[in-house]
């Protein structure tokens, strides 16, 4: 599973490090609820000793919707949360996937990096 945050939350709007957190938080639970039929989902809950997550960053609204974009092309089930009452788009997690593909791994090596 991974979930990505915006980087600039914390260095441009001055989120702090806990609210980035929540975001998080947010987006993985939505997209496992989301999800929660789903072969990979089931299989992922079922297996709570061994979940495994990768927490990544991209640097803004744009990359993060253009990150959206380019998994959905390669139709992999996207959760992205809008935080309220911003109405700002703040975080996208994948429902587990699994194994990556090259293409996938680099959609995120284009649009990412390991969130610092």
């Amino acid at each position: 599973m991974f979930i990505i945050v915006r980087k600039d939350l914390s260095k441009t709007l001055n989120w702090n490090i806990g609210s980035v957190m929540a975001q998080a938080c947010h987006v993985s639970t939505a997209v496992l609820h989301t999800t929660r039929d789903h072969a990979n989902t089931i299989a992922y809950l079922n297996d709570t000793k061994n979940m495994h997550k990768v927490v990544l960053e991209t640097k803004n609204a744009g990359s993060l919707e253009k990150l959206e974009e380019a998994l959905a092309g390669h139709e992999i089930p996207t959760y992205k949360w809008i935080e309220q009452p911003e109405n700002i788009p703040t975080a996208l997690a994948t429902m587990p996937i699994g194994e990556r593909s090259p293409e996938v791994k680099a959609i995120f090596k284009k649009y990412c990096s390991l969130y610092r």
